[in-house]
């Protein structure tokens, strides 16, 4: 079984779900809105949102003949939440390196 956070991750690997992700952050389209932008057939975007549901990032409804996507940010926040864990790992690395900066630069002879 495959953990939230690896199907988020694996969700977003692809750069055509990243931009239908940033689409429907927009408000919800219906799938041939979604494929406009994208050289590929419906099909082969149906195949993306699938993995999009699946992964719980959209939700799709129905309206009459219209099945809208809607965003579902709630695992984003998963994804946010596990990057920002490393954040103070960043944080000192940089700070480690100004360090190293400021020790170089004193031992510069001014130009």
């Amino acid at each position: 079984m495959v953990d939230q956070l690896s199907s988020t991750f694996a969700a977003l690997a692809d750069p055509t779900r990243r931009a239908i992700l940033a689409r429907l952050a927009k408000g919800e389209a219906g799938v041939t809105e979604l494929a406009q932008p994208f050289a590929m057939s419906l099909p082969a975007v149906s195949k993306h949102l699938k993995v999009l549901e699946k992964a719980g990032l959209i939700m799709r409804g129905r309206s009459a003949q219209w099945r809208p996507c809607r965003l579902d940010a709630e695992p984003l926040k998963a994804v946010a939440d596990w990057v920002g864990d490393y954040k103070q790992f960043w944080e000192s690395s940089f700070d480690r390196m100004d360090d190293l900066l400021k020790d170089l630069q004193k031992g510069q002879p001014d130009g």
